[in-house]
């Protein structure tokens, strides 16, 4: 599922070519698009007509729309869901769920979902630490990017969850943003094993880890983000080049760029993490 820096990536382009239009028409195209709003795909199309897009937002790795009325367009992109800024006329996308027109007649927003596991959802507003947030989102955490992050609280936080560093990085209402492959990349750099136990860390290795996540991700950002496969794209369709990248997520057999050992791959809650060896070792009583 994207990430802090793929979202992000959608978020700008959201905010370039569609903040500030009006939406005239909605056309929803496959019903699972709109599963997750509750009144179903009518009322979905019929609430969003005459709408003004306010500005994209993002907590973390959650994306909405803010309408004018104190709502948002709360968006779940799932494996493969895209957010598309298409001109009008061009041929429908093969698995395209959501259609949007503007009264400006300019390109339409486009919700494409190849696995329909992500979707669209009208959700209220609400005020949550001086931020307006959808009622869906609104305990999630703000994320090691956000200008309002406080770092200290978060180590805090992080040292008290005594579980595994990577289950407390992957903890939402901890520290939001980052997934998979961005707590491995971060963990490598912190040169800690995913299984250390939380509560065995210090302020300044946790600290570290932190500061290490806000950097991977800023520079995964500048990349366009990661793309595996051609499912994860910005708007104008294009896919993020952070894989060249990558220290030790999805490098399992290759060398460590630090030290040379084989990268190792070990699972981990129906997924895996990546790791070195001799950079991370395991430690002693750790949290499986």
């Amino acid at each position: 599922m994207p990430e802090l820096p793929e979202v992000e990536v959608v978020r700008r382009g959201l905010d370039s070519h569609v903040t500030g239009r009006r939406i005239t028409a909605v056309e929803v195209l496959h019903p699972r698009a709109t599963r997750r709003h509750e009144l179903g795909p009518v009322d979905f199309a019929d609430r969003l007509a005459g709408r003004d897009v306010v500005a994209a937002r993002r907590r973390g790795k959650y994306l909405w729309l803010e309408l004018d009325g104190a709502e948002a367009i709360l968006a779940h992109l799932g494996m493969s869901g895209q957010m598309l800024v298409q001109p009008e006329g061009i041929a429908d996308e093969k698995h395209l769920r959501v259609r949007l027109r503007f009264a400006d007649g300019g390109p339409e927003l486009r919700f494409v979902d190849q696995r329909t596991f992500g979707g669209l959802a009208m959700a209220d507003l609400v005020e949550v630490d001086g931020a307006a947030l959808p009622v869906p989102v609104a305990h999630i955490a703000r994320d090691p990017m956000d200008p309002a992050f406080d770092p200290d609280a978060a180590v805090t936080a992080l040292r008290r969850k005594r579980t595994g560093v990577k289950r407390a990085l992957l903890d939402q209402t901890l520290v939001s943003g980052v997934g998979n492959i961005y707590a491995d990349e971060s963990l490598w750099r912190a040169k800690l094993h995913w299984a250390r136990p939380t509560e065995k860390l210090t302020r300044a290795q946790a600290g570290e880890l932190l500061s290490h996540a806000a950097d991977v991700m800023t520079e995964a950002l500048a990349a366009g983000g990661t793309s595996f496969d051609a499912l994860y794209v910005n708007v104008n369709g294009q896919s993020g080049y952070f894989d060249r990248a990558l220290a030790v997520y999805g490098q399992e057999g290759e060398p460590c760029r630090r030290c040379g050992s084989v990268i190792r791959r070990d699972p981990f809650m129906n997924r895996s993490s990546y790791s070195c060896p001799r950079c991370q070792p395991m430690p002693r009583n750790p949290h499986i």
